[in-house]
Parts: C-alpha cells; structure tokens; sequence
C-alpha cells in the first residue's frame, strides 16, 4: 500500500485485494479551512474569465462557460470544489467517508448530497445522467482511456501537465479546480490562509526549524516511509523540518520506501511520526523492532491512532490539512527528540 519500489503492477495488486478506497492510503497531498458555500450548487465565475482553456498532463481541456453541473472524481477534487463554494452534483469517495463523502472538516457542506461515484472503475453510464458541464479528476491516475471516456461526457480537467499520478500538489489542485470553476480569487484565498495557518504554526513552534522528521506508514505488508516529494512529508517541511537525505536516496524516484528488518532505522529521526493504514495503530507501536529504532527507543515516535487525524494530515486538501494544524503540531512537539 505505501511505495517504495512499489512497481506499478503491484500497485494494481494491492489496489484490488484492499478495496478502491486503498488509493488513497498510496497517494495523497494537502491543505486549508476557509469555510465553503453552502448556498449554491453552481460553479458561477467570480472572475469573469470564461472560455478557459486548462493544460493538463492529457491535453488541453475548454470550458466555454461557468459550470452549474460539477462531477468531482479525483482525490481529494469534490473537497476542493466545496472550499471554493461549488457543490458537485456528483463525487468519488476515496477515503470511504461514507454519506456525503468527505471528512468531518467538511461536515455539512452540502444542501444536498452528491451522487457517489466509484473511484478506481467510475460508472461512465452514471456520470453521463448527471448531464455535467465539467468533470474534475485532477488528482487521479492520468490513465488515457479514463481521461478519453470522461471527455467524451463532458470537459475533463486531468492531471496537472508535467505532473504525476495522483501526486498533484495542493497549490496544483486548487489553481486547477478554481481556474474551471471561476474561482480563481477563491482559490488564490485558500492557498494563502493556508500559507498564514502554516506560518503561525512555525511561530508557535521554533524548536521545529531544522530538526529532521521521519513520517512512515503501517499496513498489513509491514512499514515503510515517505520521501521528501510525498505531501504528508511536505505537510512536515512546511511546518520547519526537514526529511532525512538517507529517505530520498532510498526512495529514488518513488514517494515512499517499503521497509524490511534491515532497513528499519530509516525510520529514525528527531521526530518519527507513523500513521497506520487499515490496520490497528496498536500493532504498529508494539512491534519489537520498531520499538529499537533509536528514535522510538528514545520517545520521540508518534504513532496516530485516531483515524480522522491521520486521513487530515495525509490527504491534501486545504480544508484537511488546517484541520490536522489545528490537532499535530503540539502534539509532535510534546515528542520531539
């Protein structure tokens, strides 16, 4: 579930045995809590900059006018329409939030429910009656089919152009969905309340800058750690750490690195912060080798055991990641070696 040299065929394995919500435990970025709309279900142009033409990394997507009908399928995109004050008719459920489909920093952001749409194999036949103007799927899996098939119902704004698989950054996701929605000025809002959130946390917390910050994953396949390009380890450079190089050198050009006994210790950092995925945090704090990595043995480990803490801090959108400033921050420096 997490990567290291997790090639992609064993992507699609791991995929498929845990469920379509698993992607999400693999890709993921962040950030803000502006308070979304809740008065309109329609995209209007704030900015008055229709036709807009988006690059993407499967074409150039035109929208001709504001959208009033929004299908969000990408990781984290349905979030990011509802901060902007834009309610989908229609949105993928990644993380199996359940009812409306996303965390509780975005509780009661909907006058009505959208309709759920599956993440990895959306039914073409049920967006196509949710007659869309547009169709976000930004922080998805670039596949060309998909994108062709999506295209074909309505415009479909992909992944960012130059970017990678589900690794659109939070500044990408949010230009993207507010330039098709005409929220451009929304958007740019977003990006810096979420800089300001960020920014009082590095004041509240000096000790931070230049300490190093290991940030891992438990699954069911054992552990593994993020490198410096993965969004939950910029959530930590953004907050003044810093990612060990040993991390990147072991990664190479993948965003995580699967752990065996003998590599462990790439765990070990002045903070080592784990987060458990589908598995019980308590199997992953009592493990015997984990407990003899240097920085666990010494009490600087974190080990998140409350699931809507450890989804906030890894998935990216503006309203997760202020929620996850509000909770982590004490927290880590109460841990810090």
């Amino acid at each position: 579930m997490i990567r290291t040299s997790l090639p992609k065929r064993r992507l699609g394995r791991v995929l498929a045995a845990a469920g379509a919500v698993v992607a999400a435990s693999l890709v993921l970025a962040g950030c803000s809590s502006s308070s979304p709309s809740s008065s309109s279900s329609s995209a209007g142009s704030s900015d008055g900059a229709f036709p807009v033409s988006i690059s993407t990394g499967l074409g150039t997507t035109t929208i001709d006018s504001a959208p009033k009908r929004v299908v969000a399928l990408g990781w984290g995109d349905a979030e990011t329409a509802l901060e902007l004050g834009v309610q989908p008719v229609g949105a993928s459920d990644w993380l199996a939030f359940g009812g409306e489909g996303v965390g509780p920093w975005l509780k009661g952001a909907y006058d009505k429910a959208p309709k759920i749409i599956n993440t990895l194999e959306p039914s073409y036949e049920e967006i196509l009656k949710l007659k869309p103007d547009v169709i976000l799927d930004v922080k998805s899996s670039g596949d060309k089919d998909r994108y062709d098939k999506l295209s074909a119902i309505a415009p479909t704004v992909a992944i960012p152009k130059g970017g990678e698989n589900y690794l659109a950054s939070t500044t990408e996701q949010v230009d993207m969905i507010s330039k098709a929605l005409g929220k451009e000025t929304e958007g740019k809002k977003l990006l810096s309340d979420l800089d300001d959130s960020y920014a009082a946390a590095r004041k509240a917390h000096p000790d931070f800058d230049g300490k190093t910050a290991a940030i891992g994953a438990y699954t069911s396949e054992g552990f593994g750690v993020y490198a410096s390009r993965d969004s939950r380890a910029t959530f930590m450079q953004n907050l003044g750490f810093t990612i060990p190089k040993a991390i990147d050198e072991a990664a190479g050009k993948e965003f995580s690195v699967s752990l065996s006994n003998e590599n462990l210790d790439l765990l070990d950092a002045d903070l080592t912060v784990v987060l458990p995925i589908y598995v019980d945090a308590s199997k992953a704090s009592s493990d015997p080798l984990f407990q003899k990595v240097p920085s666990v043995e010494a009490g600087h480990s974190i080990v998140i055991d409350d699931s809507d803490v450890s989804t906030a801090f890894s998935l990216g959108t503006t309203a997760a990641i202020e929620w996850a400033l509000k909770r982590l921050p004490d927290e880590f420096a109460k841990k810090l070696g």
